[in-house]
């Protein structure tokens, strides 16, 4: 069935009395047509509507066809009492409630609020999260609006001279956000409250249909300026309340005040995440810990736990922590009754003075904890999923989103650096070779099948819908190094930061290291050619090509070409720099384990050490193949639940402040 003759299919199961597949038809019919037929999507959304369908297939058709014009104060009478109507109330006590919490509030100056049926917006309810908004003086329906959204969509720590001043912020989310991370006045002893600009007051009032502000002013944070009171920014509060900061004490930051990570993610090896990490190392905002391994700080964490639970009181915990330094936090853990592993991470950040260097005790804001949990290698795997739907699968993925302390950080900002993709593998094998000669422990380490992994490892591609990933960037270490200004300030933006003096170089514990590479463009265009053949990269750039057009990059190496099995086997046969990198090292395991139980080296013991490696390499072809010949048929990649993946959004630089044209 095609929307062609989805509405004609419809109708005659309306004749059949078969509700529930008619509202099918007529949902596909209503996603399918193309719009000239108006009378027909009327029809089929009033059935949807009254047969109990897809309710959201019918609204966005009312809504579709209230824009066009056509029969508009019918569709406008049909959403009002359908989904209007009945939230009605809810939407009115939310409103009257507001009205009363804020008309007792010292720091709203207007308290002449409207009455709520003249509201100049009202609210009509989408779903459980969403509204949409129509504007009653024009008539006019507005895009569709989630206020708890858990995205934070402006630079609102740009200056932190002042205190926050914040434009028309209309989420609840947002609104929370600002409470739960700018500091009290009296905690770091100067004026420092959140200061709301709404130029309209009606539009002011018509929000506070949907805001919550019952457990926003209870600390009085907020001062709201209407209209022309944005003169009044900022407040003298000593002169015009007698309230005199100064006066405060300077207060150290609890555990509980830090609520926001930025989670700096790891793609992939060699991606360029080091130089980030010092960028960012030393920010005056950030509780910073440099690239560490996951697994280190969950045994730390876990460790930390369990000795508070089976302490026999405050005073052994202070002894056995001595080394902390910190008295003070040690007894704040102790005598949180519902202590979480986010608490005890947020303690180790706070307490050990490696890692809050550089911070600024008097910010106006309290602290994120800077993350890059890192791996010793991700691992992509797929399974098909209903036909051509691939599931993307990775164990060291699946490890952060059962971390106990990583769902304890209510804000996330998460960002990922992208490296052009046959740089990064080169550099990998590269990497991991000379772990081989430099490190004893690693000699015996041989080299994996890297290829497939790479092109498997689509961690780039997201559910926005996933928590985790939800406010996310791509950040591509090219621009970094070719415009670090325009790309830091953007970046510091995205992550909610001032873009301060200490992103401007890099630095490592806070120490800049003259000898670095730092800014040096150098390894943009170092390739690493000893360590990939050109076949091995034209076939990385061709099955990564949705990758490389999205992401800006240019094709190097491959030329354009169809591609069918045959030309694959061709590929694969001329992996020759990996697979003689796969059989060296393999050889050399095997002539080193043999030498161990007794065997004398030997030019027969390298030609068998060589013809096992050989068959080593051997077994690579066919998982090289298969993939392949999955990727041909047209993969669609899906999260685990069946929900499809996008390319995560790509940082967007300021063109004016681009020092050389943007790689390619």
């Amino acid at each position: 069935m095609d929307g062609m003759n989805a509405l004609d299919i419809a109708r005659r199961l309306v004749e059949l009395e078969q509700p529930e597949k008619a509202c099918e038809a007529y949902t596909l019919y209503l996603r399918t047509c193309p719009q000239d037929d108006p009378e027909g999507e009327l029809e089929g959304a009033l059935y949807i509507l009254r047969m109990g369908g897809n309710y959201k297939a019918a609204y966005d058709t009312f809504l579709s066809l209230y824009g066009r014009g056509h029969r508009r104060e019918d569709c406008l009478s049909i959403l009002t009492e359908a989904f209007y109507a009945p939230n009605e109330e809810e939407l009115r006590g939310r409103y009257e409630k507001n009205c009363e919490l804020l008309s007792r509030y010292p720091y709203l100056f207007r308290t002449d609020f409207l009455s709520f049926d003249e509201l100049p917006i009202r609210f009509y309810p989408y779903d459980d999260d969403s509204y949409v908004p129509f504007e009653v003086g024009s008539g006019h329906f507005g895009e569709r609006v989630d206020f708890s959204e858990e995205i934070i969509s402006r630079n609102f720590f740009h200056d932190l001279d002042k205190p926050v001043l914040a434009h028309e912020v209309w989420s609840q989310y947002e609104l929370e956000y600002l409470r739960d991370n700018v500091r009290k006045s009296e905690w770091v002893a100067r004026e420092n409250h959140i200061y709301l600009h709404y130029p309209d007051w009606g539009a002011f009032c018509a929000h506070l249909q949907h805001w919550e502000w019952e457990g926003l002013l209870k600390e009085e944070k907020f001062v709201f300026l209407i209209g022309e009171e944005i003169e009044q920014y900022p407040i003298d509060f000593k002169e015009r309340f007698g309230i005199d900061y100064s006066r405060c004490p300077l207060k150290p930051v609890s555990i509980r005040e830090v609520t926001r990570m930025i989670w700096h993610t790891q793609l992939s090896s060699h991606n360029g995440g080091d130089f980030f990490n010092e960028i960012f190392d030393g920010h005056p905002n950030l509780l910073f810990l440099t690239s560490v391994m996951h697994g280190e700080i969950q045994e730390m964490v876990g460790k930390c736990r369990r000795l508070f639970e089976r302490a026999g009181g405050l005073r052994e915990v202070q002894k056995t922590l001595a080394h902390w330094e910190s008295p003070r936090l040690v007894k704040e853990l102790y005598e949180l009754d519902d202590r979480t592993d986010k608490d005890i991470l947020v303690t180790l950040y706070l307490a050990d003075r490696g890692y809050d260097r550089g911070r600024d005790r008097q910010a106006r804001i309290a602290p994120a904890i800077f993350y890059q949990p890192h791996f010793y290698n991700i691992r992509y795997n797929f399974k098909l999923f209903e036909g051509k739907r691939a599931v993307l699968y990775a164990e060291e993925g699946e490890s952060i989103r059962d971390t106990p302390f990583f769902q304890g950080f209510r804000y996330i900002k998460s960002f990922t650096p992208l490296r052009r993709f046959t740089t990064s593998h080169a550099a990998t094998v590269r990497y991991m070779m000379r772990q081989r000669e430099e490190d004893p422990a690693c000699r015996e380490m041989g080299m994996p099948d890297l290829l497939p992994q790479r092109i498997l490892n689509r961690s780039f591609m997201v559910e926005r819908g996933d928590r985790l990933f939800r406010d996310s960037v791509l950040v591509r270490f090219e621009d970094a190094k070719l415009n670090p200004t325009a790309t830091f300030k953007a970046l510091a933006a995205f992550v909610d930061l001032p873009y301060t003096e200490s992103m401007t170089y890099c630095s490592f514990n806070g120490e800049q290291n003259p000898a670095a590479v730092g800014m040096s463009p150098e390894k943009v265009y170092t390739t690493y050619d000893a360590y990939a053949n050109d076949t091995e990269r034209y076939f990385l750039e061709y099955f990564l090509r949705d990758a490389y057009e999205f992401y800006g990059y240019d094709f190097h190496y491959y030329d354009g070409r169809s591609m069918n099995m045959e030309r694959v086997r061709e590929l694969v046969a001329d992996f020759s720099t990996l697979d003689h990198l796969i059989k060296q090292t393999w050889a050399d395991i095997y002539i080193s384990q043999s030498v161990r139980q007794g065997r004398e080296e030997s030019e027969a013991l390298r030609r068998e050490a060589e013809a096992i490696a050989e068959q080593k390499v051997r077994r690579h072809y066919p998982n090289r193949i298969q993939l392949a010949e999955a990727m041909l048929e047209g993969l669609h990649f899906v999260d685990q639940k069946g929900r499809p993946l996008r390319m995560m959004p790509m940082l967007k630089l300021d063109p004016a402040l681009l020092e050389q044209p943007l790689y390619h």
